[in-house]
């Protein structure tokens, strides 16, 4: 049986280093992109179940890539879960309005992952 796949986005390697190893225990084969700009075309090609992006240092180029995601009729729907920081509201308001599934803290990611992987994954 084929692991699902999660395509996450980031720089930093807090929370992200810890982010893909926490996914790979879950089960989940972690393919990890450094430029934004190639989340579309790697969405298309290779069909995640879900998105990881994290919005610190680029959250233009990143927020961009989500909207480029919506846009696409190949990947609208992918969930997407964007990683701010907490203490940048900007960054919470930018991801939604491009279209992310759920905007959560990094400090709060790895604690609730499980939970966020649910209600990201969920059907309506």
């Amino acid at each position: 049986m084929t692991r699902p796949l999660a395509l996450f986005v980031y720089e930093r390697l807090l929370p992200g280093g810890a982010l893909v190893n926490r996914l790979q225990d879950l089960g989940y084969r972690v393919q990890s992109l450094g430029d934004p700009a190639t989340l579309v075309e790697q969405a298309e090609r290779e069909k995640p179940l879900l998105v990881l992006a994290d919005l610190e240092p680029r959250r233009e180029q990143v927020c961009a890539a989500i909207a480029g995601l919506r846009q696409n009729r190949a990947t609208a729907h992918v969930p997407v879960i964007a990683l701010a920081a907490g203490s940048n509201p900007a960054s919470h308001e930018a991801a939604r309005a491009a279209g992310a599934t759920l905007v959560v803290n990094d400090s709060a990611i790895l604690v609730h992952l499980n939970q966020l992987l649910d209600q990201a994954l969920q059907v309506e």
